[in-house]
Order: structure tokens, then C-alpha cells, then sequence
């Protein structure tokens, strides 16, 4: 059973394993010894985060900076793609904000550019150059 909430303190090992791991599969160009356990709290602080659980596991979530609608992070577990978990995230954080929601996206990160694409959401694309990183926003 699958469940989109709030996140809460207990999800946090979860999550930061989540975080660290998918960010080292996705990011392979990046040094991949500069990403640690705490960056997710690192990252997060102060944003609104909504967690995907699969029996009562978090798998994905989404983080915003709500005073922008800013879209910061979303990630599903490797083994739980392509089940609808990241659109469910995207829906759940949009009744949650207000237009328009804005987000970046490194421009190697091919496979969530499509995802975003393809749920609507990049409808002006700009390409941002930022600390050694091109974006997609």
C-alpha cells in the first residue's frame, strides 16, 4: 500500500539513505565522494517534504521552499520507478503550493527533465550556468 504525508522525524534514515543513494546512481559525472549521509538535512532544511511510503517505508520524496514554490528535490528509489511514485509526489506537493512552481534541473539529468516534461510542468526553459553546473529550469 502506498501512502503520499508529510514527512516526519522517523523517516529521516530513510530518506537520507534514499537521498545519498540516488544521488550517487544519477550524478555519476559529479565527484561522488563529495556526497554525504547529512546532506539531506543539509539540503531540506526548512522546506516543506512530502514522503512516499510503500508499506510504511519511505521510497520517494519530494521537498519544496514554499516561499518560492520551489521544487528542490524529488527522488524515488531505484526499486520503486516507474510506478507512478513521482507523479503522486508532484500532484500531492501541488496542492500544497501556489503558481507558478519553478524548479531546476541539472541538464545531464535526462531521465527527470522528461518526467517533467511530460507532466507539464517545464513550460519556459532556460539554461542556467551555476557553480561549475548547467542547468535546466
Amino acid at each position: 500500500m502506498t501512502i503520499i504525508r508529510e514527512s516526519r522525524d522517523s523517516d529521516l534514515p530513510h530518506l537520507r539513505e534514499l537521498f545519498l543513494n540516488e544521488r550517487r546512481r544519477t550524478f555519476t559525472e559529479q565527484d561522488l565522494s563529495e556526497f554525504e549521509l547529512d546532506d539531506f538535512d543539509k539540503q531540506t532544511q526548512g522546506e516543506y517534504i512530502l514522503a512516499a511510503l510503500v508499506n510504511n517505508i519511505p521510497v520517494g520524496f519530494i521537498s519544496i521552499w514554499r516561499p518560492n514554490n520551489f521544487i528542490h528535490h524529488l527522488y524515488v528509489d531505484v526499486k520503486h520507478q516507474g510506478k507512478n511514485l513521482g507523479t503522486e509526489l508532484l500532484k500531492a506537493a501541488i496542492l500544497k503550493t501556489s503558481f507558478p512552481i519553478t524548479l531546476k534541473c541539472l541538464t545531464s539529468n535526462i531521465k527527470a527533465i522528461e518526467f517533467y516534461k511530460k507532466k507539464g510542468i517545464c513550460r519556459k526553459i532556460e539554461r542556467k550556468f551555476e557553480q561549475r553546473n548547467l542547468y535546466f529550469i
